[in-house]
């Protein structure tokens, strides 16, 4: 089950809409039939939302936390742009 997961999860959250599609994977692995997967389409739609703007935020930090870490972020630029 382990090994299913968690490549499920690695590349759910970059693709929108790849939920179901991940979970049509993992549902057998676990013993349960692929008809539990009616049972979360009905808020899935919600939840890649969330997803993905995880995914987004998580990037973006990255970006700045790399520029920072090399001396690449133009603090000026930054807080202007936030101030704005």
């Amino acid at each position: 089950m382990i090994m299913t997961a968690i490549p499920a999860s690695i590349g759910t959250a970059g693709i929108s809409g790849a939920g179901l599609i991940m979970l049509s994977m993992v549902l057998p692995s676990v013993g349960i039939p692929l008809e539990g997967i009616a049972l979360v389409a009905g808020i899935d739609r919600m939840l890649d939302m969330v997803r993905s703007t995880v995914n987004v935020m998580g990037d973006a930090l990255a970006a700045v936390l790399v520029s920072a870490s090399e001396n690449e972020l133009d603090l000026d630029c930054y807080n202007r742009n936030i101030k704005e």
